[in-house]
């Protein structure tokens, strides 16, 4: 009996090893507008903080990554779609986003400001929004957090597919201003010369009822086998180096979070 007990636990294992998926390519889904986390390069290759961490990540599963880029809004029906395997694309960790797919830990955190002319009228918030004109990404935890504070003040509420179009409408004046990641802005807008005259106003915005619990990675829930074994690579990387040195190519500052 306990010989036969024992061959059938060895062929238990055995068969549970051999339906394990060996994610040998994985397909990550990105949203390439949003500079210095995920943008494309002149020649439209994928890069930035995003894409780093993706092929090191993958690299330490031994897989290819493979980039698919999606609209911002359609990134988690995309991913329950099978269009690809995972999204590594800044999503912010919330409950509502749970309710659809599975997230790995985090692998960094940064909060959100609101963005207005310098030379503004806008001192008192959020009374001072009202019939204000706000872009936001759609679909964006900043979109949540726009609706839920900033629209009952009045302000208007506008959703666009991609942040750098928020940017554009800004410059053409239909904009009065945005909410968008600290560290995005900054680098995508405030630092080119289209920013110049345009601040931050306001608190650090982190509630963690818009904002969640920091930017993970995606994953269907199907799919537990990549959760954890991503889980594991983020781990790896934070712990010999590999994270710290794609921090350190794109910021001055630690972008982990607490």
């Amino acid at each position: 009996m306990k010989k036969t007990a024992l061959f059938g636990a060895i062929a238990l294992a055995l068969s549970v090893a051999a339906s394990a998926k060996e994610w040998k390519e994985v397909r990550v889904g990105i949203d390439a507008t949003y500079k210095p986390f995920t943008y494309k390069t002149p020649d439209g290759k994928p890069t930035g903080f995003d894409v780093d961490i993706a092929n090191a990540l993958c690299a330490e599963l031994k897989a290819k990554c493979v980039f698919v880029e999606q609209a911002w809004d359609g990134m988690i029906p995309g991913l329950n779609a099978k269009k690809y395997d995972a999204i590594v694309s800044s999503m912010s960790i919330t409950e509502e986003r749970k309710k659809a797919v599975d997230f790995t830990t985090k692998y960094y955190n940064t909060p959100s400001r609101l963005v207005v002319k310098e030379a503004g009228t806008i001192k008192k918030l959020p009374a001072d929004l009202k019939g204000k004109k706000i872009g936001v990404l759609k679909g964006s935890t900043q979109e949540k957090y726009a609706r839920g504070e900033l629209e009952k003040a009045g302000a208007a509420v506008v959703p666009y597919e991609a942040q750098d179009q928020v940017y554009l409408d800004i410059k053409s004046g239909r904009l009065d201003g945005t909410v968008a990641d600290v560290v995005e802005v900054t680098d995508g807008f405030l630092k080119t010369p289209d920013g110049k005259g345009w601040g931050f106003v306001g608190p650090t915005l982190n509630e963690p009822k818009y904002f969640g619990e920091g930017a993970g990675i995606a994953i269907r829930k199907s799919d537990n086998d990549l959760r954890d074994a991503l889980n594991k690579a983020i781990k790896t990387i934070r712990t010999n180096g590999t994270w710290k040195k794609i921090n350190d190519k794109y910021f001055t500052f630690e972008i982990w979070g607490s």
